[in-house]
């Protein structure tokens, strides 16, 4: 006759392995978040536009077509494009939430945002405006976030957009020399 304390240990084993299995399989999970720290020639926040890009083995940010005014960049992960971040230091009458309004529908729901003098945010993209004086004249700047996937959760995604164009539109302002 085989003890007792045997039988019983074996399953114990078994659902004790069984366990640690199924939680280092949870804590094997993708690539972090990615650190970046500046982007289109401005400091950003790391934290925030990380939770914004696509998990992945490689970052790389490049500037596109940057000049004075309207500095432009994009984020690349894994060789694919996947984020672009651009400014533009503009004339005050123009209306860039409306001329932008089909745009921002089509990268889904937009809804107005308490950001600047005006912002929209959609499931894809999100816009902010704010006057500032540029070179002793009055413009306005406009910061615009788009191509957007991450987070998955539309709703967290959206959150994330608003809280980056709150924290993100006085220092690219301010790096741009368009004071408010």
């Amino acid at each position: 006759m085989k003890p007792v304390k045997k039988n019983i240990s074996r399953p114990t084993g078994r659902a004790v392995l069984l366990a640690a299995l199924l939680l280092g399989a949870v804590g094997c999970g993708g690539p972090d978040a990615f650190k970046v720290s500046e982007a289109c020639g401005t400091k950003v926040d790391p934290d925030l536009i990380g939770q914004l890009l696509p998990r992945g083995e490689k970052l790389k940010t490049k500037d596109t077509f940057s000049e004075p005014k309207q500095p432009r960049c994009e984020f690349e992960v894994d060789g694919q494009d996947v984020v672009g971040l651009r400014g533009d230091v503009v004339e005050p009458f123009i209306k860039p939430l409306e001329i932008n309004e089909r745009t921002m529908l089509r990268l889904g729901n937009p809804m107005p945002a308490d950001v600047g003098d005006g912002a929209t945010i959609s499931d894809h993209a999100a816009m902010a405006v704010q006057a500032c004086t540029y070179n002793g004249e009055k413009s306005q700047y406009i910061l615009v976030i788009d191509g957007v996937e991450d987070p998955k959760d539309t709703a967290e995604r959206r959150r994330i957009l608003e809280e980056f164009l709150r924290s993100q539109l006085p220092v690219a302002m301010a790096a741009e020399g368009c004071r408010p």
